[in-house]
């Protein structure tokens, strides 16, 4: 007779439990609270809201913002990772935990200092604004913004899968004959390009709720939807603030259950 097998935690029923009550508390009430106050508009109200002028700009602005700069950090974020699993130097390790500092930096404190940084009189903008780049209180500020913060989700999501692909298939490649453009395009790549996806989406994600980092240099006449939000509520306009959130809500779930698609596809991709 087989042993019963035991669990240092409790059983499934205690622990479900309690998993489902601590859900409940702190996402499932919340979320609920949110969409039983937008209910309370009739359909006309609620859709007047939501596809108004103002607010299909932010949608514009958020999610043309949030792709631009998926778009960058997916590029610049498979360069990085390649750096540091791939290559061995000085203050690597360094260069390894710089990229979760904005994990860890407050998300307004890194708004302040890229406005300061790429100001007129910034350290950058002294240099870009003479040539006519400006990046502070303007649309590519939003863009840089929204950069600095998801650049951290492409890396780590390509790092455990550039750490498994042994050196030797490159060398495999090499030896019939690919150099080294045709070997990162026709073997590497494919193999990295579920965990890139999966990192475009996590990095397009989080920017579509950012806020702090970009209200210190985003320009006042584009604003994205969580600043609309925020005005909003400070009008007292509780049923716009409401329509507009139930609206990024939505677009946010569609976006995670595309993101859990994309991460069953890479791991079944990579067995």
């Amino acid at each position: 007779m087989a042993s019963k097998r035991t669990h240092i935690l409790p059983g499934f029923g205690l622990t479900l439990g309690y998993t489902l009550v601590y859900l409940g508390f702190i996402v499932l009430i919340p979320l609920g609270a949110l969409f039983l106050r937008a209910a309370r508009m009739s359909p006309a109200e609620f859709w007047k809201i939501a596809i108004s002028p103002r607010a299909l700009a932010s949608y514009e602005v958020t999610f043309g913002s949030a792709f631009i700069a998926a778009l960058i950090n997916a590029a610049m974020g498979t360069l990085l990772a390649w750096v540091i699993v791939r290559y061995r130097f000085p203050g690597r390790r360094l260069l390894d935990a710089l990229i979760d500092f904005p994990f860890a930096l407050p998300t307004a404190v890194a708004g302040l200092t890229l406005a300061n940084l790429f100001a007129a009189k910034g350290w950058l903008g002294r240099w870009l604004v003479p040539l006519g780049i400006e990046v502070a209180y303007a649309p590519a500020g939003i863009v840089v913004a929204l950069i600095f913060i998801g650049l951290p989700f492409v890396v780590r999501s390509l790092q455990p899968v550039l750490e498994d692909i042994e050196g030797e298939v490159e060398e495999a490649a090499a030896t019939l004959g690919a150099g080294r453009f045709r070997t990162f395009f026709t073997v590497i790549l494919p193999a990295l390009a579920p965990s890139i996806l999966t990192g475009f989406s996590l990095a397009f994600a989080r920017a579509i709720g950012e806020y702090g980092s970009v209200i210190f240099i985003a320009p006042k006449e584009s604003e994205i939807a969580s600043q609309l939000i925020w005005y909003r509520l400070e009008e007292y306009d509780y049923a716009g603030a409401v329509a507009i959130a139930v609206v990024m809500l939505v677009i946010s779930f569609v976006l995670l259950i595309s993101i859990n698609g994309i991460e069953r596809w890479a791991s079944r991709f990579q067995r």
